[in-house]
């Protein structure tokens, strides 16, 4: 299973793609992921999100006009627990910048994480193979 030996009600971290794969239901990748929403569906995990994964997350339904959407997919987003870009995040995501050479977005991520104590961070962008300070799940 995707989601392995973590710990009961895991604090997982998810980033943008796999949150959009799966409310999309895309067809290649939602299945990758659909393990995972399933297990916070039945509470063995726990999500966060940034501010940042909101932001993307909501540009799709927001682009197209639907606001219906846009209102349903917030409303989900904020039942989990929502991480501010704080400057302690900010200042920590530019040092992971700095030494893995990660996208400023990417950096957000991880620094979010690991602010939290998170268990894992779900993902499904490549440039987290560097990462060596929590657990990826892609």
């Amino acid at each position: 299973m995707i989601l392995g030996d973590l710990p009961d009600r895991a604090l997982l971290l998810i980033d943008s793609s796999p949150l959009i794969y799966f409310l999309e239901d895309h067809p290649k990748f939602s299945a990758k992921f659909e393990p995972v929403f399933e297990a916070q569906a039945a509470g063995r995990v726990r999500f966060a999100v940034t501010t940042i994964t909101i932001a993307e997350v909501m540009i799709g339904p927001l682009r197209s006009g639907d606001e219906r959407t846009a209102r349903e997919y917030r409303l989900l987003l904020e039942s989990w627990q929502v991480l501010p870009l704080s400057i302690d995040i900010a200042e920590a995501a530019a040092r992971m910048r700095t030494a893995l050479r990660l996208g400023l977005p990417d950096a957000v991520q991880v620094a979010s994480a690991l602010s939290i104590n998170a268990d894992a961070l779900v993902t499904h962008d490549r440039d987290f193979s560097r990462l060596r300070s929590i657990r990826v799940i892609c």
